[in-house]
């Protein structure tokens, strides 16, 4: 057996949850492979609204296993806030899901080294969701982080002590002032006693050698859907950097944050939306300013379900899907939000970006560049609901031929769309 990928391929917010959600049926356990709690998946179902940021988003079938792997870094106070969350609307997320003990976790104080470095930044800030994220990356690189098999260890409260002490001198260094500085409206003080009572019970939970779980698992002739976190255009290495994630969004991250060899990957499912959303600072060449950038956040309800933020929003980008595609080596698309384009009586693509008199095809090492536009071509747009769509000949003619167009470009199917968020307002081609 092979490991399946859902992954997203713009800049995050692209509906990856609900997709993963909608095919766990056909898979034995759902892994999570990078990011954390900044990332924030949707699901709705039974007019409920569920906002997953830690935990896998198969965690809605009880028979199915969900893996927080190596890859991703933990923040035991929001992770057990999920839980608690869950537990209210009568789910147990305890009981089906297991944690790499090779998971990072974030510290109290990466979060206030976010929120320094953040502030010090001042003007070139990236726009980070102050979870903590870079910070407890760099400690991960540097070699100096705590995992989460550490909370086994009688030796844990020394080294998180050491830990806490050494974010704090550098804080001081920087001159950041944490007097008045509170986390999820708690004062420092009390976020971090109520991390350590999370950590204490996180401790309880199913730690696992995730890699041989996994290995073992795929012997057995199981299947595993590996979820992604963010989008590739915010992959450290090939995003639009600097004004990234601290993580490998893109198809490598399954492989390191998995355990998992790339012989082992099987379908590549990339998901899209049928428009281009971001949110933070950073380049965005499709950006929309006026009136249709509005109505695609106003109608898609666009805004962050990690920090609430409103998204920057604009045309579909085929140069960086397709640079995306490339990257990952997708094989399937999903259309996500097609909905949101129901009433725009003209849509565009952007298909080329054009510096001084060339045109590029290709996304650039310095998207940054101000002197680069974006060539459009433009499509009659469908002007008709979708709801109530099953099948795909269904569709408005005008839908039809943007997927096509979609399709030629990229030379890879479109698999299916959304047109809501329920997870019954998805159709399969």
């Amino acid at each position: 057996m092979k490991v399946d990928v859902i992954l997203g391929l713009q800049w995050g917010d692209e509906g990856k949850g609900k997709i993963v959600d909608v095919l766990t049926p056909g898979y034995d356990i759902i892994a999570r492979f990078q990011g954390g709690p900044n990332a924030g998946h949707t699901i709705e179902f039974n007019h409920k609204k569920f906002i997953l940021h830690t935990i896998p988003s198969g965690i809605f079938y009880p028979e199915k296993t969900n893996l927080v792997g190596n890859g991703v870094i933990l923040d035991p106070f929001i992770f057990l806030k999920e839980i608690n969350n869950l537990a209210d609307h009568g789910i147990d997320a305890t009981a089906n899901l297991v944690i790499s003990k090779r998971t990072h976790l974030i510290l109290p104080t990466h979060r206030l080294l976010d929120a320094a470095q953040e502030t010090l930044k001042g003007a070139a800030k990236i726009g980070s969701t102050l979870k903590g994220i870079g910070p407890a990356y760099t400690d991960k690189i540097a070699r100096n982080g705590l995992r989460a098999g550490d909370l086994l260890s009688p030796g844990f409260d020394n080294a998180y002590q050491h830990m806490r002490e050494a974010h704090l001198r550098y804080i001081k260094f920087l001159g950041y002032e944490t007097d008045s500085f509170t986390i999820d409206k708690l004062s420092f003080d009390e976020y971090e006693r109520q991390w350590l009572k999370a950590a204490r019970f996180m401790a309880k939970l199913r730690l696992i050698e995730s890699e041989y779980f996994i290995h073992k698992s795929l012997a057995e002739g199981k299947k595993v859907l590996a979820e992604g976190a963010q989008g590739t255009m915010l992959d450290i290495d090939f995003g639009s950097y600097p004004f990234v994630t601290s993580s490998n969004t893109s198809v490598g991250g399954v492989c390191s944050g998995l355990g998992v060899s790339p012989a082992h990957i099987g379908e590549v499912i990339g998901v899209f939306k049928a428009y281009c959303t971001r949110v933070g600072s950073g380049p965005f060449p499709t950006e929309q300013f006026g009136e249709e950038g509005a109505r695609m956040r106003d109608t898609g309800h666009e805004y962050g379900s990690t920090t609430g933020r409103p998204r920057r929003c604009g045309w579909l980008d085929m140069v960086a899907l397709n640079y995306s595609i490339m990257i990952n080596g997708v094989t399937r698309l999903f259309m996500m939000k097609t909905d949101v384009l129901d009433d725009f009586p003209v849509l565009k693509a952007g298909t080329g970006y054009r510096f001084d008199n060339s045109i590029a095809d290709q996304v650039p090492f310095d998207m940054v560049n101000d002197a680069m536009e974006v060539v459009y071509e433009d499509f009659p747009g469908w002007n008709s609901p979708l709801q109530g769509l099953d099948n795909y000949h269904k569709l408005p003619e005008a839908l039809k031929k943007y997927v096509k167009f979609i399709e030629d470009r990229t030379k890879v199917p479109v698999i299916g769309l959304s047109y809501g968020p329920d997870r019954n307002q998805t159709l399969f081609f």
